[in-house]
C-alpha cells in the first residue's frame, strides 16, 4: 500500500514504486477519481517505464469498479493524453514520472477537455477518498459491482494529424534536424508527427527505455544537452530538439550547438500567434525573461504574468482567453490545444519559423533574446522562510528596489531582477536572476546565493 500523503503533490501524483506507489494504490486512486469527478468515461495513457502499464491497468480497474468506461490508449506522451481528453471529451490520466529516475512513477490527471486537476480543484479530495478506500479494503474492491468497460484505442496518428493542422508547414524548406528523445516518449511520437515533412532527421536515443541508460530525460539540465549539441555540430544540423521523459517539454538548440532559452522560444511563438490573432492575450510566468512581455506588447498583444505551474497558467488562459502561454521550464500552452501544454506543437512552430526563411536559427532568434539570465539554480537550505527573509533584508532600503510576493520573493532593481522560490517537495530554494548584461547578472546572482547559502 502506498503512502498517499507523500505521493500527492500540488499538481500531480508522484512517488517511488512500489514503496510509495503500487497497484493497490493505483486501483484506489482510480476508484476515487471517478467518485470525486463523476466521470462516466476515462482515457488512460502511460509512458515507457516498466511499472507504467501495470499501474495504468490497476487504475483502470478501480475506475471500472465505479461504473466508468475506460479507453486505454496504451503508450503515449502527456500531451497525447491532453489530445485524447480534448478530442474525446473525457477525463483522463497519464502514468509517468516525467524526467524523474526509473524507480519513480506517477499520475497526471485532468477532467474532460484537458482541464487540469490540482490541489484546490479535486486532487485533495481524490487523495482523501483513496485513503479511505485503502483503509477499508476498497469497499467491495475489485469484485465490486462496477459495470464499466475497458476498450483499446490508438490515438497516435490522430494526435499527429491534429498538431499538423495547427501550424502551416507547407512552405518549409528542407531542414536537418537532430532530436534527442532521451529514451522517452518522443521516440514514439516524433517519427509519426514528422512523417512527410521535408526533414532529414537524426535520431538520438529513440529506443523506449524507462531506465534512461544514456542520460536523464530532463533537458533543463545543461549536461543532458551535451549529446544533442555535439550531434548538431557533427551533422551540420539546422536545429536540435530535446524532449523530456513524457515528451511534454521541448528544449531547442541552435545550429551553433548553443542552448536556447525557453523565454526566447516563448517570445518567438507569441509573435507568431499574435500575427494570426492581433491584440490577443499571451500568458507568461514570473520566471520568464522580461523580454517576453516587452515583445508581446511590441507586437500588439496583452501580456499577463502568472505564478509558476501548469494549473495556474491553464486557469488564467481559460479566464482571459489567451491564445498562448510559456514557462521558463519549456512548457508551452496553446488555446487551440485545449489550453494545454505541448512541447511538440512549440517545436513545429520553431521549425516553421526556421523553414520559412533562409537565415540560420541563431539569427532569427537574436531579436527575441534581450537579457542575460542565470537559469534556475537550486540551493539546499534547512529553513526556506529564514533564508528568504535574510535575502529580503539585504535588499531592503536600496534605491529603486521593489518587492513582489506573488510566487516566492521577486526583487527588482535598476536593470535587473531575481526571483527566489521554495520547492514544494524538497528543502530547496530556486533562484532565477536576469539583468541587462552578463556582468550585472552574475553580480546579483552571486550576492543572492551568498546570502542563501550562508
Amino acid at each position: 500500500m502506498g503512502d498517499l500523503a507523500r505521493i500527492f503533490k500540488a499538481y500531480d501524483v508522484r512517488g517511488v514504486v512500489p514503496d510509495e506507489l503500487d497497484e493497490e494504490t493505483a486501483w484506489a486512486v482510480g476508484a476515487a477519481f471517478v467518485e470525486v469527478t463523476g466521470a462516466g468515461s476515462v482515457v488512460v495513457t502511460h509512458d515507457m517505464r516498466a511499472s507504467s502499464a501495470p499501474l495504468a491497468a490497476a487504475f483502470a480497474g478501480g475506475a471500472v469498479s465505479r461504473g466508468a468506461d475506460v479507453v486505454d490508449t496504451g503508450l503515449g506522451s502527456t500531451d497525447m493524453l491532453y489530445y485524447a481528453s480534448g478530442s474525446l471529451g473525457m477525463a483522463g490520466v497519464m502514468f509517468t514520472a516525467s524526467h524523474n529516475p526509473a524507480r519513480y512513477n506517477g499520475m497526471k490527471m485532468c477532467r474532460a477537455g484537458a482541464v487540469p486537476i490540482g490541489g484546490e480543484t479535486g486532487l485533495t479530495e481524490i487523495r482523501d477518498r483513496a485513503a479511505e478506500l485503502l483503509a477499508s479494503g476498497g469497499e467491495g474492491g475489485e469484485g465490486g459491482e462496477g459495470g464499466g468497460t475497458v476498450s483499446r484505442r490508438d490515438l497516435l496518428q490522430g494526435y499527429a494529424d491534429h498538431l499538423r493542422t495547427l501550424v502551416d508547414l507547407s512552405g518549409v524548406r528542407p531542414l536537418k534536424v537532430v532530436v534527442d528523445a532521451g529514451n522517452g516518449m518522443a521516440g514514439h511520437t516524433v517519427p509519426v508527427v514528422f512523417e512527410g515533412l521535408p526533414v532529414e532527421l537524426t535520431a538520438l536515443y529513440f529506443e523506449l527505455d524507462g531506465d534512461f541508460p544514456n542520460h536523464e530525460a530532463n533537458p533543463i539540465e545543461p549536461e543532458n544537452l551535451r549529446d544533442l549539441q555535439k550531434a548538431v555540430l557533427d551533422v551540420g544540423a539546422d536545429i536540435g530538439l530535446a524532449f523530456d521523459g513524457d515528451a511534454d517539454r521541448c528544449w531547442v538548440v541552435d545550429e551553433r550547438g548553443e542552448s536556447v532559452s525557453p523565454s526566447t522560444i516563448t517570445a518567438l511563438v507569441a509573435a507568431r500567434e499574435l500575427a494570426k490573432q492581433p491584440g490577443a492575450t499571451i500568458i507568461h510566468n514570473l520566471i520568464t525573461s522580461r523580454g517576453v512581455p516587452e515583445i508581446v506588447a511590441e507586437h500588439g498583444g496583452v501580456p499577463v504574468r502568472t505564478r509558476v505551474g501548469h494549473s495556474f497558467i491553464k486557469a488564467e488562459m481559460a479566464r482571459s482567453g489567451a491564445v498562448f502561454g510559456g514557462e521558463h521550464s519549456a512548457h508551452y500552452y496553446f488555446k487551440d490545444f485545449w489550453f494545454a501544454d505541448t512541447g511538440m506543437l512549440a517545436a513545429l512552430h520553431v521549425l516553421a519559423a526556421l523553414g520559412e526563411q533562409d537565415r540560420p536559427l541563431s539569427e532569427i532568434l537574436a531579436g527575441y533574446a534581450r537579457y542575460a539570465a542565470s537559469g534556475e539554480i537550486n540551493s539546499t537550505v534547512a529553513d526556506q522562510r529564514a533564508a528568504t527573509a535574510r535575502v529580503r533584508q539585504v535588499f531592503e532600503g536600496r534605491d529603486g528596489v521593489t518587492f513582489d510576493d506573488l510566487d516566492g520573493l521577486t526583487v527588482s532593481g535598476p536593470g535587473w531582477w531575481f526571483n527566489l522560490r521554495p520547492s514544494n517537495t524538497e528543502p530547496l530554494l530556486r533562484l532565477n536572476a536576469e539583468a541587462a548584461d552578463e556582468i550585472q547578472m552574475a553580480a546579483i546572482r552571486d550576492e543572492v546565493l551568498a546570502v542563501v547559502r550562508s
